[in-house]
């Protein structure tokens, strides 16, 4: 994909004040979907990252402002970019923004959680999942300015999504279609609010057993409803594009009704 133009490091416009409470952050259960949409303000001064930081355990960001410099200084889709965080198996990261450049966001080598973890302009991808038969939480926070995708699912097992505020993006979150090593992949999206301009929410792969479920999702800016809920596809680990295969809601694969989703 073309190469975007340089954006700013700090966005234009004052940011919204932060509308979750600590005890929202704490269980990313109590908050409705559009509180998600409220962009928290960064504290302190924005830190440079020039080498990707590993977290392991719990690391807390105090709401920093973090961005790519240096190698990690790009703001492009092109692939095997590093990430500014890296986490290792079973780590937690909260409290962080990422400004721009973000280089391919964070990724998680195996079970994680990222709470209250917001990208104001996402490069590669905000996030990718690895490991096999893992969990990962995402819980809070928000992403956009997207041009591809803002949660890559590479790995297998079980990603859930609460919370949440995506806006301006490709695919909100895909599992991926042509991995050299592919999984089956369960994908939840709950109490998350989805804004236009957007392509397509949830994207699986039916012959492997993927399935996305839909629960408590606002979509706002798409009266003509053009944003597909469920896409599915033909996955493959060959590396070529996968085929479409349908984006009905059928209770097996895409697991949503009419009354999960919410347009305003």
């Amino acid at each position: 994909m073309a190469e975007r133009s340089t954006r700013r490091l700090a966005l234009g416009g004052a940011l919204g004040a932060i509308a979750l409470t600590a005890g929202a952050i704490t269980t990313g259960l109590s908050l409705s979907a559009a509180s998600a949409a409220s962009w928290p303000t960064p504290s302190g001064s924005p830190q440079a990252v020039t080498k990707t930081i590993p977290v392991s355990g719990t690391t807390d960001g105090g709401m920093k402002r973090y961005y790519g410099d240096g190698d990690l200084g790009s703001d492009n889709q092109g692939e095997d970019q590093g990430p500014l965080f890296e986490l290792a198996d079973g780590a937690t990261l909260k409290n962080v923004i990422l400004g721009a450049p973000a280089a391919d966001g964070v990724h998680c080598k195996g079970s994680c959680t990222l709470q209250n973890v917001w990208w104001e302009d996402v490069g590669e991808d905000a996030a990718t999942f690895r490991g096999t038969g893992k969990t990962y939480n995402v819980i809070g926070g928000g992403a956009r300015k997207a041009e591809d995708k803002i949660f890559q699912f590479n790995g297998g097992g079980t990603l859930n999504i609460s919370n949440f505020a995506g806006q301006d993006f490709s695919t909100f979150v895909r599992s991926c279609g042509n991995c050299s090593s592919q999984y089956k992949r369960t994908i939840n999206v709950t109490n998350t609010e989805i804004t236009a301009p957007g392509k397509v929410i949830g994207g699986i792969n039916t012959n492997y057993g993927d399935s996305l479920t839909l629960r408590k999702v606002t979509i706002v800016g798409d009266s003509s409803k053009k944003i597909v809920p469920c896409q599915k596809y033909i996955g493959n680990n060959t590396g070529k594009e996968p085929t479409k295969n349908g984006s009905n809601a059928d209770g097996t694969y895409c697991k949503y009704s009419s009354s999960d989703l919410t347009y305003k």
